[in-house]
This record gives C-alpha cells, structure tokens and sequence, in this order.
C-alpha cells in the first residue's frame, strides 16, 4: 500500500491560516456527501477543501476535564494534516468531525460514552476511519464494536493508546483479549509504542540513575494503571532494582499522607505512580513530596505518560518538580523534518507548550488519509490499508505497522518536570527488559 503523503503541501500550506469552514448538519451550503455523526458528543464537520467532502473521519478523544488542553491540541494536529493535503486523500474528498468521550461530570471516558460514540460511527456510512482513542480502556470497549460495522468494519488508529493487550497477549489480559477484541476484522493500529516498552523504559532509565529500590503504586480500579504498574514491576525485577511493594491509591481520597508514610517505612529510592493526572493525581505528588521529600532528593518520583501533560505541573505545582515522567517515542521538540514543521505550525496555534500526544495525532491522521488514498470509500479496504502501512518520513519518523497492530519502532523519551516537561534522555530498552515488562 502506497502512503502518499504531501508534504510538500504541508510545509506550503499549513503557514496559512487555520481557521476552517464549519459545515453544520443543516448548513446551506451541507455537507452533501457525508452524513455528520449523529451525536451530542461530536462536533459539527469540518472541512475546507472544494466542494462538499465525500467521506469523514471522526477523532475520539476526551474533551473535558484535565485532558481537555491535550486532546484540543491532537485535534488541531489532525486539522492541520488535512489543511496540507488540501482536505483530500487521492481523489477522495475528506471532512473531519471531532467527538468527546469524556463524562461531563468527571472528564473520565466512560464505558457508556465509548459504546454510545462507537455505534454511532459504525451505523454512519460516511465514517471511514476514527483517530482514538487516548484512553486504552476505551478503546478496549469501541474496538469489537467497529470491527464489525457495515462494510467490513471502521479501522482506528490511535495516537495515545498503549495498554499492551490491545494488541499483544500479556498474562494480565483479561476477558481473551487481545484475541475477542477482533471477532472479524482486525481495524485497530497504533503509532505509538505499547506499555511494555514504557516499564522497560522507565526501568532503564531509574538503573541508569542509581535507583536500587522502587515502590510501585497504581490508580485503584483502574485496569490500565495496574498494567502498567505490572509492566515497571516486570521490567525492575528483570534490571536489578527490588520492588519494595506494590500497591493502589483511591483515585477519590482527599489525602495520601498515611499511604506515603506507608511508602516511607519500606525506605525506596523511587516511587512509581503509574495512572493518570485525572487520577487525583496532584495530590499524590503533593503527598508524596511532603512525605518523602524533594523529588531530587533521596526518593525519585517516576511515572508513565498518564502523568506527562502541562497539567501535571500546573495542578501539582511546585511539588512537581524533578518528578521523570516518560512518553511513547519522541517528545515534540525532539522531532526532526516534518515533525519539526508540524510542531512549529502548532505552536502558533496553541496557548502553551506543544502537548507530546499532538504530533502523534498528526501522525495518525497522516496514516489514515494514506489508506484512504487507495480505498477508494470501501470500509474494509482502509481497514486492509492502515494494516500495510509503511510510513517513510512521516511525522514521527520511519516505520511500519506490524501484524499485531503496533508501529515497528518503540523509542521511549524520559522528561523532568519544571515550568514544563523537559526531554532529559531518549531510551531504547533492550529486548529482554521489553520481554520482562511483558510478562509483568
């Protein structure tokens, strides 16, 4: 499959204005090809190309709450891939339609919003492709359902989704994924690295900085969080580093003190939180600071991407500084060619530094409209066509999406927290370590 990409485009047109034509279901001018995905979650279409687009892509990301900045920032990603290739892929008209899976109560996806979000896609012809989710538990929940939509299923291609299992068998699988997620087709890829590479990345990382000792905590009820507290946990023990304990927090506790002192009396040199900012997450960093001290003191405070967002340091203030967090792949500044030119067009769009998730959405979408260029406005053909995917030069570099759904490259970038996430070392943890984390 051919994964024509203009960048030439790109690098032409996205200095141009961003502002985009809103097409509202009962606009004059319509969107006479396409029908807008019937939901209260979704946003009107999008598009700015010549006449009226033929085909829609929807992105499903949270909308509210502590993910709102980031989730705003893919979609402008996304619009601005589709601003450089003129709003087509090949002969193929494309609109773009941004959709909330996040409760407005919490700013937590939930599994109703995914399910309600998923069936509206499926049962919308027009939807060829989604780019989502960012959440791995929801994405647990839309994959099955598109899967075996009308016309051979809806692929999605996720950006931030990194829960080992919906992809690749782990002993902390459950309910025989990732095999039940694909009941017929298999739509979903990713273009990020999956969790095992995160634990082995972060383990990496802490033996490289002396770490001996850690003790793991994971957001409670959480499935995703426990994997990735099983993946770190996996990946020490394989790298020499004692795992003092291993445990949850409530995600709806107003304080963490008695949990840190807890922490404390096994005397670890890091502590890894393995959740999400949304997760009550600041106060755990506030605790755990007034607890166990400095982050750049005797106790390093570690933890995946769910805590690598500006919202970590401006909820957590002060207390967030020193504190590692890592990310899939490269953070936006690392970037070269034409990841360096998306983001640079981004920065003149957003309020604050480049959210790490952006460029990846870029990426995603950049991946979609490449099977849309062969597909010819068959389902299943996008479906066939993100599964071939060979991106050279794309927007996080070179790769290919491999059988299980993965990107063939799993870089992990390691950053230190202070006014902003700063990129201290980039990982690429060995295999062994990788197969560790596997295991958990």
């Amino acid at each position: 499959m051919r994964n024509r990409l203009v960048f030439s485009a790109i690098l032409t047109t996205l200095l141009a204005a961003v502002a985009v034509a809103v097409i509202g279901a009962g606009a004059a001018s319509g969107a006479a090809g396409v029908t807008p995905v019937a939901l209260k979650a979704c946003g009107p279409v999008q598009y700015e190309g010549k006449g009226s687009p033929e085909a829609l892509i929807v992105s499903d990301l949270p909308l509210r709450g502590d993910s709102r900045e980031r989730s705003t920032q893919m979609n402008d990603a996304i619009e601005l891939v589709l601003k450089g290739t003129a709003w087509s892929a090949g002969a193929t008209k494309v609109g773009f339609q941004a959709c909330d899976d996040s409760s407005p109560k919490t700013g937590l996806w939930t599994k109703a919003i995914c399910q309600a979000n998923a069936k509206a896609y499926a049962a919308d012809p027009s939807v060829l492709a989604v780019i989502g989710t960012y959440n791995s538990g929801c994405a647990e929940v839309e994959i099955p359902i598109l899967g075996k939509a009308p016309g051979g299923g809806v692929a999605m291609v996720s950006p931030g989704n990194t829960a080992i299992c919906l992809t690749e068998s782990s002993p902390e699988c459950t309910k025989g994924t990732p095999d039940s997620l694909y009941p017929k087709a298999h739509n979903y890829a990713r273009v990020v690295p999956n969790d095992a590479y995160q634990g082995a990345g972060l383990a990496t990382f802490a033996k490289g900085e002396g770490v001996r000792s850690a003790y793991v905590l994971y957001a409670g009820g959480d499935p995703t969080s426990l994997g990735q507290a099983h993946t770190f946990n996996g990946a020490a023990k394989a790298a020499g580093i004692k795992v003092l304990g291993f445990a949850s927090w409530n995600p709806k506790a107003k304080s963490y003190t008695a949990l840190m002192e807890k922490v404390a009396k096994a005397e670890p040199e890091a502590v890894l939180l393995a959740g999400l900012t949304e997760e009550n997450g600041a106060q755990l960093i506030k605790d755990k600071v007034a607890v166990l001290g400095s982050n750049s003191g005797a106790v390093k405070l570690l933890a995946p991407d769910g805590f690598a967002q500006q919202s970590t340091i401006d909820l957590a203030g002060p207390a967030s500084k020193g504190m590692f967090a890592s990310v899939p792949g490269l953070v936006p500044q690392e970037l070269p060619g034409p990841g360096k030119q998306i983001v640079a067009n981004l920065k003149k769009v957003v309020d604050g530094p480049v959210e790490l998730y952006a460029p990846y959405a870029g990426q995603a979408a950049e991946l979609v409209l490449g099977a849309l260029t062969d597909a010819s406005g068959s389902r299943a053909a996008v479906i066939s066509g993100v599964a071939h995917a060979k991106v050279k030069n794309g927007i996080t570099g070179s790769f290919e999406i491999l059988p299980s759904g993965d990107p063939s490259v799993g870089p992990i970038t390691i950053s230190r927290a202070g006014s902003t996430f700063v990129p201290t070392k980039v990982i690429k943890p060995s295999a062994k370590l990788v197969a560790a984390a596997r295991k958990g």
